[in-house]
């Protein structure tokens, strides 16, 4: 194990585990009420009363941005595990399967792949609405064709190894060896794949709530405290540094983790 490799590792993994420890306090404590306002206290900078100041609607700023740490990662968790469940199924019917099956499925996923995720999201939530469940469901179709291509890839070369052929000389089904033999080896380069997915669903949802396609106000979420921000950034900058800064150190902290995991993980990766 590397220097380089542990550094990421403690890194990435201190600043993961505080978001996930911010998002568990505030599902049951805030130091305020997040959407309480208070115009007697707006626009106030930071002090004891108030650590990261208040907004123009004096709104606890800390509150809000702990409660948007609790948003983001239950929106972030969801999305990621139904676009990997999904991408898992597809791309292990298509690469074991073959055929037909393989032909269909995969022109149906590139058409997905061809739009940009972004872009893909905010036609889904056109549909959908505008609410929390609605981004779970749009990003999960923006991001499992990723899911596919990778796992069909994986797949493709795992049937033909001889654990696989074993399986079914044996006389085990073509469920029960995609289930017990093929899955679970599929499973390194997902988990590698699900954490780099975890910064892209957290920054698009934030990108979304930014555009007035999150989830609605007054509940926050660090996409649309930024975007509330922006008639203030001179004359009450916290409000634009704290959402921005949560996001900032929020990616930090996956992409160093999802490093460390891919050094760990894939064997092709040097290690110095």
């Amino acid at each position: 194990m590397t220097k380089k490799f542990k550094t990421h590792t403690l890194i990435g993994g201190v600043l993961i585990a505080a978001l996930l420890a911010t998002a568990v306090v505030a599902a049951l404590w805030t130091p305020y009420n997040p959407v309480g306002i208070d115009l007697r206290s707006k626009l106030q900078s930071p002090s004891l009363a108030h650590w990261l100041g208040t907004d123009e609607f004096g709104r606890d700023v800390a509150s809000r941005a702990m409660q948007g740490a609790a948003t983001s990662c239950l929106v972030a968790l969801l999305t990621v595990t139904l676009a990997t469940a999904m991408g898992l199924v597809v791309g292990v019917v298509a690469g074991f399967v073959r055929g037909w099956t393989d032909r269909v499925l995969m022109a149906f996923n590139d058409t997905l792949l061809a739009f940009p995720g972004l872009l893909l999201a905010l036609g889904v939530m056109v549909i959908v609405g505008a609410n929390k469940w609605g981004i779970v469901l749009a990003l999960s179709l923006a991001y499992a064709p990723s899911v596919v291509r990778v796992v069909r890839g994986t797949v493709l070369s795992l049937r033909e190894r001889e654990y696989v052929e074993a399986s079914r000389m044996i006389g085990n089904g073509e469920l029960y060896t995609m289930w017990r033999h093929v899955l679970p080896n599929c499973m390194a380069p997902v988990a590698v794949l699900a954490t780099s997915m975890f910064g892209w669903v957290l920054l698009s949802e934030s990108a979304l709530s930014f555009l007035g396609l999150g989830v609605p106000p007054p509940a926050p979420t660090w996409g649309n405290m930024l975007a509330s921000a922006r008639p203030y950034m001179a004359s009450a900058v916290w409000l634009c540094v704290v959402p921005g800064l949560c996001i900032a150190l929020t990616l930090l902290g996956i992409n160093l983790l999802g490093e460390s995991l891919r050094d760990r993980l894939d064997p092709r990766t040097e290690k110095s």
